[in-house]
C-alpha cells in the first residue's frame, strides 16, 4: 500500500467485481455498493454487521476511512437527518468515513459470503446451493452423517462466540443430520422451509425466522437451529475486511457490536 492511501475508486471498483455488486438481485432498501464517499483516499478499513451509530462511532475512533458493513444505512427508508440520523450523518462526515455495503452479494459469494463461511466454522461441506431467490440462491446446502446434538453443540458454541443463543425447532437427541442447508440471517421463511421439505433436507441452519416457521418446522418434524441472525452474519464482512487487506494492503479491523438477536 502507498503511504498515501489506496484511492477509494479502485477499492471500490475492486468490491463491486468481486461481490457482483451490479448482478445480484436484492431488496430496494439494500442500496448495494458505495453508499457515502469520503474525499478519496482509504488508509484503513472497519468492518461491520449493521451500519448503526455505534458502527459508525467506532469505525471513526479506529481512525478509519472506509467502513464496510453488511446491513447498509437505508433499510429503514428516507427519513429526516434529525435525532440519530443526524449524528450518525455527521461523524461520518466529520471522520471523512466513507460506507459500503453489500447485503445479498456477501451471503451468496462462494468463498467470502456468510453461508459458506458459516459452514467451514460448522465443519460442513457445501456441494450445492440452497434459498433460492429470483436468479441466485443465496445459501449453501451439503450432505453428512452425524448426531444431529453434535452438530447443535458447535452452532451453540459458534453462537455463544458472537453473543448470541441457539435454538432447535425439534429436540436434537436421538436424531442424525443426514442433509443440511444453510440461509443466515433472516433465513427461516415459508420459502426456504418448503424448499428444504421438498430437497428432503432434515437440518436446516438459519439466524432467525419468524414464529410461524418454528409451528411450520415442527409440524414437519424439520430441524431448524436458530443461531441468531448477528452471529451468522458476522463471517462474511471479516473475509472481506481480510480480502481487502490481502488485495492491497489495507489494515482491517472487525468491530464486533452484538444485537443479541
Amino acid at each position: 500500500m502507498s503511504a498515501s492511501g489506496i484511492a477509494l475508486h479502485d477499492v471500490v471498483a475492486a468490491l463491486d467485481t468481486e461481490l457482483r455488486t451490479a448482478d445480484i438481485p436484492d431488496y430496494p432498501p439494500a442500496m448495494n455498493g458505495l453508499q457515502v464517499a469520503n474525499r478519496g483516499m482509504v488508509h484503513k478499513v472497519a468492518v461491520a454487521v449493521d451500519a448503526s451509530h455505534a458502527a459508525v462511532t467506532a469505525a471513526a475512533r479506529e481512525g478509519a476511512d472506509l467502513l464496510v458493513v453488511h446491513h447498509g444505512l437505508f433499510w429503514g427508508g428516507a427519513q429526516p437527518l434529525t435525532g440519530v440520523p443526524y449524528a450518525k450523518f455527521s461523524t461520518l462526515f466529520g471522520a471523512d468515513l466513507a460506507v459500503y455495503s453489500t447485503h445479498l452479494p456477501l451471503d451468496a459469494h462462494p468463498t467470502l459470503g456468510n453461508n459458506v463461511q458459516l459452514a467451514a466454522a460448522l465443519g460442513l461441506n457445501p456441494t450445492a446451493g440452497f434459498a433460492r431467490f429470483k436468479t441466485i440462491e443465496i445459501g449453501v446446502s451439503g450432505e453428512c452423517d452425524e448426531p444431529t446434538a453434535d452438530l447443535m453443540t458447535r452452532v451453540r458454541t459458534f453462537a455463544a462466540a458472537y453473543g448470541s443463543s441457539a435454538r432447535s425447532s425439534v429436540p436434537v437427541e436421538g436424531r442424525r443430520t443426514r442433509r443440511w442447508a444453510i440461509c443466515t440471517g433472516g433465513g427461516a421463511n415459508s420459502d426456504t422451509l418448503r424448499e428444504a421439505r421438498e430437497r428432503g433436507i432434515d437440518t436446516v441452519i438459519v439466524g432467525e425466522g419468524p414464529h410461524h416457521t418454528t409451528v411450520d418446522a415442527i409440524e414437519h418434524d424439520l430441524c431448524v437451529i436458530y443461531a441468531g441472525h448477528y452471529a451468522t452474519e458476522t463471517l462474511g464482512v471479516q473475509a472481506v475486511g481480510a480480502w481487502l487487506t490481502q488485495r492491497f494492503g489495507l489494515p482491517s479491523t472487525f468491530l464486533h457490536l452484538p444485537t443479541g438477536s
